[in-house]
């Protein structure tokens, strides 16, 4: 098998093919390169077959138009696709050749409605079902995404072979891609087997702003051409999931702490500063919160740094509803120079369970 990724920056494209033929197909081109695909296949001599879009991107606007275009390469994605210049239209499981190798398609929505995985006898190609590691997988609060779905198209991944090698539609932190079998230990996004924790957790993440996506979604409903259709930010990895929540915050290193260090460390009179970052209603529901805890929402916790000057040097524990939110906070301290931050980890839920 001929397999190439192409692309110099964190959107993925995938080049595929058989030994001995010309005939190859593209997996989620970037318009930003079609001219670097047409100069490859003029070198290689190659012919594309096929482009494949796993799903309507929101971070890039799809080359797949102008190739199919400027080539006359067929055009494939999901039957649930928007994109009305696609001229074939895949279902759950069917079977086909891709530039002459053998693949089934698989429904796989959460992130989007049309999203599919493309699995091979020895790789998944995910698209942004699935991402490596700690990159978990592909945001779900845009048009059409659905974490109930997601879950669904996670659990049906699970079932996989382990041997498959993972290859995602991103990858913002230079993941090395692995297989599935690793990827169910080392990836949040395969750690639940309950939806209702799941849906919990997609909603403690609590995603940033990402209006200007909802533009490149548009313009690939309507099979754009033109890189200028809509304002694409630069080196943002806006399709993972806090993706868009500050500029290089997602990059710092947070240390956890468990319930029951915490618990010993507020017993002895070392009680760090508490700041729970959930919405002022939730202290009221069944979790309760931290005696002596100051609330600060997550989405205030920028506008209110002036009031936590006298803490900036102070052991800092972040707290949440499960870790998520809490972690974010933390992120957000140390970026702003507060030097002794944590985040409970599970929090509440990991508080209350452990009897406290």
């Amino acid at each position: 098998m001929i397999f190439k990724q192409l692309n110099p920056h964190s959107c993925w494209t995938y080049l595929i093919g058989r030994e001995g033929s010309k005939e190859v197909a593209l997996v989620d081109p970037v318009l930003d390169h079609v001219d670097d695909y047409i100069r490859i296949l003029d070198e290689e001599g190659y012919r594309l077959a096929q482009v494949v879009d796993t799903h309507t991107h929101a971070d890039h606007i799809t080359g797949a138009p102008a190739l199919k275009d400027r080539t006359g390469c067929e055009y494939l994605m999901h039957e649930k696709a928007p994109a009305q210049c696609v001229t074939v239209r895949l279902r759950d499981g069917d079977e086909f050749t891709l530039a002459g190798y053998p693949v089934r398609a698989i429904h796989t929505p959460g992130h989007t409605q049309d999203g599919i995985c493309l699995v091979f006898p020895r790789r998944i190609l995910t698209g942004d079902t699935l991402f490596l590691d700690d990159g978990g997988a592909g945001r779900d609060d845009l048009p059409g995404g659905d974490p109930e779905n997601h879950f669904d198209s996670l659990q049906r991944i699970k079932k996989l072979p382990d041997y498959l090698t993972v290859y995602p539609a991103h990858e913002y932190r230079d993941r090395t891609p692995s297989s599935l079998g690793d990827q169910k230990r080392t990836n949040p996004h395969l750690g639940f087997d309950d939806k209702k924790e799941f849906q919990l957790y997609i909603d403690d993440l609590r995603l940033g702003p990402a209006d200007w996506m909802k533009d490149v979604l548009r313009a690939n409903y309507h099979c754009a051409m033109d890189p200028q259709s809509a304002w694409i930010p630069a080196d943002v990895p806006a399709c993972e999931v806090k993706g868009t929540a500050i500029p290089t915050v997602n990059a710092i290193q947070v240390d956890g702490i468990d319930p029951g260090e915490l618990h010993g460390m507020i017993s002895d009179g070392k009680k760090p500063v508490l700041i729970d970052v959930r919405e002022p209603q939730e202290l009221d529901d069944d979790l309760g919160a931290i005696e002596g805890a100051e609330n600060i929402p997550i989405g205030q916790l920028i506008d209110g740094l002036t009031d936590l000057e006298t803490s900036r040097d102070r052991e800092v524990v972040m707290i949440c509803r499960s870790g998520a939110r809490a972690y974010t906070a933390a992120q957000i301290l140390k970026h702003t120079g507060f030097s002794s931050v944590r985040a409970l980890d599970g929090g509440m839920m990991a508080w209350r369970s452990a009897g406290y």
